[in-house]
């Protein structure tokens, strides 16, 4: 009976990486809303990462990406939040694309004008940006910023995601994308690492 429980709760992380739609936060930085400070290195007002993450792999990249920079961090979550169950939460993300709807958000990045560089993270949902994601963008003015994303997938790789940024941030320079498989974002570090030493970003 154990060995099928098991069996059954490996099939339901597959499935949860597949869409990143899953409630619960494998890495809980506990700062939806609010700024927190890199764990590492000190920032000096420089850089940010922006994320939205449900399953916690866009969030694992986000850690990354601030150990290995320096950068403040901004978890994006949603004053109403996803549904628990897993279907019922993929169904309203894809009736939000479908309506392309921008469900509110928590909190608000106050000081953005101390960043020069704005990192944007998202898992791949149906094809695009989570809509909260769009909700941050369109309430915070990236203009001649450096933008860098970063997405996480469940095998769609980073479909329309970057390309949807690019048209919510016109007057942004983006650069090159990192983009990972929900399953292998744990152990990016050394690819994030290069990326960011690719793009002269890392201290």
């Amino acid at each position: 009976m154990k060995k099928i429980i098991a069996a059954l709760m490996a099939i339901l992380a597959m499935l949860v990486a597949a869409c990143g739609g899953s409630n619960a936060e494998a890495i809980s930085t506990d700062n939806g809303g609010k700024i927190m400070q890199s764990e590492k290195q000190a920032n000096n007002g420089k850089a940010l990462v922006v994320y939205y993450s449900r399953s916690g792999n866009t969030e694992a990249v986000a850690r990354m990406i601030g150990n290995e920079t320096g950068a403040d961090l901004f978890r994006v979550t949603t004053v109403k939040p996803y549904p628990e169950e897993y279907r019922a939460a993929t169904e309203q993300a894809r009736a939000e694309r479908d309506n392309n709807a921008r469900p509110a958000i928590n909190g608000r990045v106050e000081a953005l004008a101390a960043y020069d560089v704005v990192y944007i993270g998202v898992p791949n949902w149906w094809s695009t940006m989570p809509m909260p994601m769009f909700t941050f963008l369109e309430q915070h003015d990236l203009s001649g910023k450096t933008v860098v994303p970063f997405v996480t997938h469940g095998g769609g790789g980073v479909a329309n995601c970057v390309s949807d940024l690019k048209k919510a941030v016109p007057d942004a320079n983006v650069l090159e994308a990192f983009v990972v498989s929900g399953s292998n974002a744990a152990s990016a570090q050394s690819d994030v690492r290069a990326w960011l030493q690719r793009l002269g970003l890392t201290k």
